[in-house]
């Protein structure tokens, strides 16, 4: 009988776009993380995996930024997507297979077909609401533009769209006190035509969905199934304003061919971001299959049950990925929905929440301008908000990285290799008769790969990592066991022994480490003199194989 070889998995990972209207904070890439340590992780499990993203570039903080800094929103997103792709892709080496912008072209025209598809099937109407008008500013306000009090949570700076304190979607006629954001004056409420997307159609299949979901972050689920509970209410999908993507020119024509209005182009009406943003995940996949000359690829990961689909994003962000866009994905039909919502908590700095508006905060790119980024990866991703709120200080940093990432792990191979340079010819001694403690620790360089591999896929990077530098640290015990120092001149096999074992533990380290700190794991590549590793188990070195020179791997955290 032939044995068939496995199909191939595949996982789709979906990241959080980040607002083209302002420097990252930690708190953003502390949401963002762990898409990047699942993405390395299952490339080296041999799984297909693609990953997108890109800068928002529409929307109300882009336009808020353009007036602060009195320029145009195109040149604020040039300024910011350039930023993004120097620090997230480049400086945190975050490996997307494609970061893309809803200022693509390409998104522009998927998107108005999307739209045009969902009014096909009558998921999206016309109807005449009331809006918040600045009689000051002479305009429509669109949501982003008025603030004041949640009703739920009575948090004062809620948005006309979310209460970023409680998460609650909301409607600007909900706020109480409401003003606007440019010149503060209570606004009037006026008549104007939108179109509408019809997610009440969709109530009681997302609420079949979100039950039987696994795989979801807690504070996902509960929010959702909660927030579904209460009801769903039809969602604006268009707004007064000219930055965004323009609506179709067919929509002036209802589904059943006929004039909406006569004379009715919809004129300064765009669609809202909140249904462009969440759509390109979907365009962004396709744009990705034509920039490698496969157009129909993206339909591997669309429209293919073998596939799991992975949402990552902060907790602020539920609602859109675990209702707003399955609906969109049930309307318009044969498209894969979320398989797991991997929602981070809030992180605060010094005990207070990032705030890009409010400039408070730790921001990515000074950050990286004075630290190693291999070091913020380590710190988000073993102490981050991963289930429950987490707190940034530059002491606790320093703590971390100089106890933990540089006494444990860093320590443990360079004094490995530099004993091995100095008293073995940088070669790796043979093995013979090792004893128990020996054989204990080679066991575990195999089943260390296991257990990071099992919290990974369950999304416990805390535990991961917690995981890996608690090898170190047996490690460095086991080599304080053994005293190779002192063994040296009366039992040279003992003390080959030793660095053997040693060996093989920062071979398994290598790999383990891999999927969180990529430019740590080249390090100890190019020191151990090994070839790129593929697969995620542990890899003997053979004896006599010869090392590279040996280098701290980080340097010392001194906060000033």
């Amino acid at each position: 009988m032939i044995k068939r070889k496995a199909a191939k998995h595949l996982i789709f990972i979906g990241v959080a776009w980040p607002y083209a209207n302002g420097s990252l904070h930690l708190g953003h890439v502390a949401s963002f993380m762990p898409a990047d340590f699942l993405a390395r992780y299952f490339r080296l499990k041999g799984h297909e995996v693609l990953m997108v993203s890109g800068s928002d570039c529409h929307g109300t903080p882009i336009e808020v930024r353009a007036e602060q800094e009195k320029i145009t929103p195109q040149e604020v997103v040039a300024k910011y997507d350039r930023e993004f792709n120097r620090t997230l892709v480049k400086g945190l080496d975050f490996s997307y297979d494609l970061f893309t912008k809803t200022a693509a072209p390409f998104h522009y025209k998927q998107v108005q077909d999307l739209f045009l598809d969902l009014r096909k099937k009558s998921f999206i109407y016309k109807k005449v609401q009331q809006l918040p008008y600045c009689e000051k500013c002479q305009r429509f306000l669109p949501d982003r533009y008025v603030e004041g009090e949640c009703p739920k949570c009575d948090f004062p700076d809620a948005r006309g769209d979310q209460c970023d304190n409680c998460g609650s979607i909301l409607d600007a006629k909900e706020l109480l006190g409401p003003r606007c954001k440019i010149c503060g004056e209570k606004p009037t409420w006026k008549d104007s035509a939108h179109f509408f997307l019809k997610l009440s159609a969709f109530e009681k299949k997302l609420l079949a969905f979100v039950k039987k979901s696994t795989g979801w972050r807690r504070n996902a689920y509960n929010f959702t199934l909660k927030f579904l509970e209460n009801g769903l209410l039809d969602r604006a999908i268009t707004r007064d304003s000219e930055w965004g993507i323009p609506l179709p020119a067919e929509v002036s024509v209802s589904p059943a061919g006929r004039l909406v209005k006569e004379g009715d182009t919809f004129k300064g009406k765009t669609i809202y971001v909140w249904f462009e943003a969440v759509s390109g995940y979907l365009t962004a996949s396709q744009e990705y299959s034509r920039k490698i000359g496969n157009p129909d690829y993206w339909k591997n990961f669309w429209q293919n049950k073998r596939c799991t689909h992975y949402y990552v994003h902060g907790k602020d962000n539920i609602p859109f990925h675990s209702v707003v866009w399955p609906a969109i994905l049930m309307g318009l039909g044969k498209l894969n929905l979320p398989d797991r919502i991997i929602s981070s908590e809030y992180l605060t700095f010094e005990g207070r929440q990032f705030s890009k508006s409010r400039r408070w905060g730790v921001w990515l790119p000074e950050f990286l301008e004075k630290y190693d980024p291999e070091t913020l990866r380590y710190y988000l991703g073993v102490n981050g908000p991963e289930s429950a709120d987490a707190d940034f200080s530059w002491k606790e940093y320093e703590t971390k990285i100089n106890t933990e990432l540089i006494g444990k792990l860093g320590n443990f191979v360079n004094r490995v290799l530099s004993f091995t340079q100095n008293n073995f010819n940088s070669a790796v001694p043979k093995l013979h008769n090792p004893d128990k403690i020996d054989k204990n620790i080679l066991e575990n360089c195999e089943k260390l790969f296991g257990a990071v591999g099992k919290l990974i896929e369950e999304t416990k990077f805390q535990a991961a990592l917690k995981e890996i530098i608690g090898f170190s640290e047996d490690g460095n015990r086991y080599i304080d066991a053994k005293e190779p120092w002192k063994t040296l001149n009366a039992d040279q096999q003992k003390t080959a022994n030793t660095l053997y074992v040693c060996l093989q533990a920062i071979s398994a380290l290598q790999l383990a480490i891999s999927p969180f700190l990529p430019r740590t794991a080249q390090k100890i590549q190019k020191q151990l003199n090994i070839p790129e590793r593929k697969e995620w188990k542990f890899h003997a070195i053979p004896a006599s194989h010869q090392i590279g020179h040996p280098k701290p791997l980080f340097e010392k955290i001194e906060i000033k």
